[in-house]
């Protein structure tokens, strides 16, 4: 069995990250058009005093502490809000990618986190929050690995799908190992992966989703030779597609 706490350094910004835009109450009075702005010069200029006030109805996730240890573990973190169209009436989807890098003992981990924020406007002000398609990687190996994930975005309630972490090229005697696990975000540094050798070119799982809508949210971890790949996605269980 594999501790999550071993890499705790490593881990706690994925774990981190996926509250940072949880907010479950109205959350600013700045209108929408001014809010994507305003959120991203904020997290680029690490503004802390503007986060806060972006969050200032986020008494309870306490989002500036938790941007503020983010900053700490990836300081040259890089932000991008992109606006997309929605066609849904009050509810605005914005595209998100951040982007960093971190030294830890001489060794360079690179995240990359992309994910869409959407929320409802009301009277001007922006409404409930919540993350989709939350797919971040932290890795240490100069991306020599050639690896892909096909994992889905969205899924019907109570059906089975899967899961497949694929290696794209054959890497001859060299072992490689791995384990995923489906995790409740409040537990996450407190699980255990189960790594393995992998036997088939890759990690392949089936799964069966939740008889309720919702959310869930899968972690992984790989090793090898030249350094760790560690990912969070999260998938959306629906009722109906």
């Amino acid at each position: 069995m594999f501790n999550l706490n071993l890499l705790k350094n490593i881990l706690v910004p994925l774990h981190l990250f996926i509250y940072l835009i949880f907010p479950n109450s109205a959350i600013t009075q700045t209108t929408k058009n001014n809010f994507k702005t305003s959120l991203e010069n904020a997290l680029n200029t690490r503004n802390l005093e503007l986060i806060q006030e972006i969050f200032k109805y986020d008494s309870k996730l306490k989002v500036p502490t938790k941007f503020a240890e983010i900053i700490e573990e990836f300081p040259d973190s890089k932000w991008k809000i992109k606006r997309l169209k929605s066609n849904i009436s009050n509810k605005e989807i914005y595209k998100i990618k951040v982007t960093g890098k971190k030294i830890v003992n001489d060794d360079v981990y690179t995240l990359e986190s992309n994910f869409n924020y959407l929320f409802t406007t009301l009277n001007g002000e922006i409404n409930e929050g919540t993350i989709t398609n939350l797919f971040t990687i932290i890795r240490n190996d100069n991306k020599d690995i050639d690896i892909s994930f096909e994992i889905p975005d969205k899924v019907l309630t109570g059906t089975t799908y899967d899961i497949d972490i694929i290696l794209n090229k054959p890497l001859e005697e060299i072992i490689i190992a791995g384990g995923i696990i489906n995790h409740q975000v409040d537990s996450y540094l407190e699980q255990e992966i189960s790594i393995e050798p992998f036997v088939s070119g890759g990690i392949f799982k089936t799964t069966r989703a939740p008889s309720q809508p919702g959310i869930q949210i899968w972690s992984g971890i790989i090793t090898h030779p030249k350094g760790i790949i560690t990912f969070t996605k999260s998938i959306d269980i629906v009722e109906k597609i």
